[in-house]
């Protein structure tokens, strides 16, 4: 029988394929990260990997200040920042990184990306915001992250000159932010070449995040 770490280290080798289904990611260039529930880990892809030779044996299980616990390779180079967002942000399960072409031009810019759309409203509940910019290495990335989306119901933040953090109550969700992310950055730039994109009402934008995250889909059936 599995164990529950082994589980997870399958869950995210699978997700970080899905980043390359959707075209977030280029080369061994983004990652994603899920908490070990009830731990202080992590596990997260190795670093510098090609997304094909990922595998749920060569996931890295680390601590929550980035040290490796088990693995044969170096972990990612943004694990310093995971972690940060793990140890300051317990309701945080997942945590991913692209740098997703139009998310990123976006955050070369250092421009927030307004919320224009039903579907922003749905999955981000405001404006993504955008972070400050901040070298790859230590925690300063995951100190940017936590500040920034501190009081904020956006799971996604746009790194200013570097690109798309995201997190979620685990892996998959924020797997699914990063998706959302560029695919609503795509759609605004190019409502932009048309005009200037309409404002959605405050309280309209409230409605439409509080049915999607409360109402939407399928319920847990009566008991």
């Amino acid at each position: 029988m599995s164990s529950p770490i082994d589980v997870l280290r399958r869950q995210v080798s699978d997700l970080h394929h899905e980043l390359v289904r959707y075209d977030l990611v280029v080369w061994t260039a983004g990652n994603v990260s899920a908490r070990v529930p009830g731990e202080d880990l992590m596990v997260i892809k190795p670093s510098g990997v090609a997304y094909d030779e990922l595998t749920p044996e060569n996931m890295i299980l680390c601590d929550l200040d980035g040290k490796v616990v088990e693995g044969d390779h170096l972990p990612s180079s943004d694990t310093a920042a995971h972690a940060y967002v793990y140890r300051h942000r317990p309701d945080v399960g997942g945590v991913v990184h692209t740098h997703s072409t139009y998310a990123s031009a976006w955050a070369a810019r250092g421009e927030a990306v307004p919320c224009v759309l039903t579907a922003m409203a749905d999955e981000f509940g405001a404006e993504i915001p955008v972070g400050p910019f901040a070298l790859i290495g230590d925690d300063s990335i995951g100190r940017g992250i936590v500040e920034t989306l501190r009081d904020h119901r956006s799971p996604a933040v746009l790194m200013k000159s570097h690109g798309v953090f995201t997190i979620g109550k685990d892996a998959k969700a924020a797997v699914k932010a990063a998706v959302m992310c560029e695919d609503v950055a795509r759609t605004v730039h190019i409502s932009r070449q048309l005009g200037e994109p309409l404002p959605i009402a405050q309280d309209d934008i409230d409605a439409l995040n509080h049915r999607y995250q409360n109402v939407y889909g399928q319920q847990p059936a009566d008991r």
